[in-house]
């Protein structure tokens, strides 16, 4: 599911925001994140359904290991660095095994190359993961005691699948305390429709045609077809990303998370 697709713009959004409002008439955010988190898991599940159990299951392993690096007096360092290793592993594993066993293989190994599907959002979410363990190691935020809560910052629905990655000490204090006004839901939903114009009307459009002069035959194309293709792509691919992160952060802001600035 992406923010774009017609699926996400009129049931999913809609769907999340009556359940949020009606979970504002409970005190305190437990209830509010507890319907974030159960939203964000189903935006996973929706593309990787089996996927989304490695995402709770790392979730869960730095909360471990976050809770250990707090309350350890003796080897927080070796936990940080057990922790790091643990992540950059299942990253290494699920996107570059597949690669460095080709590359065993092209230098005249018998390599067998796995077949393994890359999960979608796992950078962002394990250099997210990666954040809030190096914060608590450095006592710059205090590590969560819940499991929910953490699921809650590695998961959110509006960064976890193209990001932009959120450090854990930007927003680790609204997980707990946030207040919604009127202003950051007009905002956010300024936001977001300005970083939806900039990917449906623009980056989609420019791609189409970057595609007319680069998907073809090179040897064919002009000096001035080539520059015109290059200049297209490149406005596609800022647009892109840029339109991305207004979406994530106009989202991020409806229910009071203020996520930073990446296109400034």
């Amino acid at each position: 599911m992406v923010f774009a697709d017609l699926f996400f713009l009129f049931a999913f959004l809609p769907a999340f925001a009556i359940c949020y409002l009606l979970a504002g008439l409970a005190k305190g955010n437990g209830v509010k994140n507890g319907v974030l988190v159960f939203f964000s898991l189903v935006f996973y599940a929706w593309g990787e359904p089996l996927y989304v159990f490695l995402l709770i299951a790392c979730a869960f392993l730095n909360f471990l290991f976050g809770r250990g690096i707090d309350k350890a007096k003796k080897g927080r360092g070796a936990l940080l660095a057990l922790g790091l290793v643990c992540n950059l592993a299942i990253l290494g594993t699920f996107k570059y095994l597949g690669f460095f066993a080709d590359l065993l293989g092209r230098c005249g190994l018998t390599v067998q190359v796995p077949e393994i599907a890359l999960p979608i959002g796992i950078s962002f979410y394990t250099f997210q993961s990666i954040s809030y363990l190096v914060d608590v190691y450095r006592k710059e935020s205090p590590a969560q005691k819940r499991f929910g809560d953490l699921l809650l910052y590695i998961s959110m629905f509006p960064q976890l699948i193209a990001g932009p990655i959120v450090r854990y000490g930007t927003i680790a204090k609204e997980i707990h305390h946030r207040t919604v006004k009127v202003q950051d839901v007009a905002d956010g939903s300024v936001r977001f429709l300005v970083g939806l114009g900039k990917k449906v009307i623009l980056a989609n459009q420019l791609s189409e045609v970057s595609d007319q002069f680069l998907a073809g035959n090179l040897a064919e194309l002009s000096t001035a077809g080539a520059w015109v293709g290059l200049l297209a792509f490149t406005l596609q691919i800022y647009f892109d990303f840029s339109g991305y992160s207004d979406m994530a952060i106009g989202i991020g802001r409806c229910p009071g998370f203020h996520f930073k600035e990446k296109f400034d």
